[in-house]
């Protein structure tokens, strides 16, 4: 089977091992591989689904965020995003937008958007 992932480049492993620890954590996903300059989460950790994985850039240069790239994660509950925006911010992440409705998406879409300590833009969403 083929993991489906994405990778965001980190400028301080511990820093950024952290922050996703904490953040990751609210929506119920866990580290699932941990080794020098990479560390991946997945849901509690396990190895089906999609991977967010982390690294220090192959080419040793700055890791560098996209204009418009982001992504984005699902929450169960509004208070699951509201957990997810207040760890953020309590591990070093930067609001982007705080929890709330965003009637603009649907009735029904509760969202948060912050970035991580190294600038990678998130979002996290409920849409009940």
């Amino acid at each position: 089977m083929t993991d489906v992932y994405a990778t965001l480049g980190a400028s301080d492993a511990a820093v950024t091992a952290k922050f996703y620890d904490a953040v990751l954590a609210t929506i119920g996903w866990a580290v699932r591989d941990d080794f020098p300059g990479w560390r991946s989460y997945s849901k509690s950790g396990g190895p089906d689904g999609f991977t967010l994985w982390l690294c220090t850039p192959f080419d040793g240069a700055a890791p560098s965020i996209g204009n418009g790239t982001m992504i984005g994660f699902p929450a169960a509950t509004q208070n699951v995003v509201d957990a997810f925006h207040a760890a953020a911010l309590a591990h070093g992440g930067t609001d982007e937008g705080p929890p709330g409705p965003r009637a603009h998406y649907g009735p029904d879409w509760y969202s948060a958007y912050v970035r991580d300590p190294s600038g990678n833009k998130l979002a996290i969403v409920f849409n009940g």
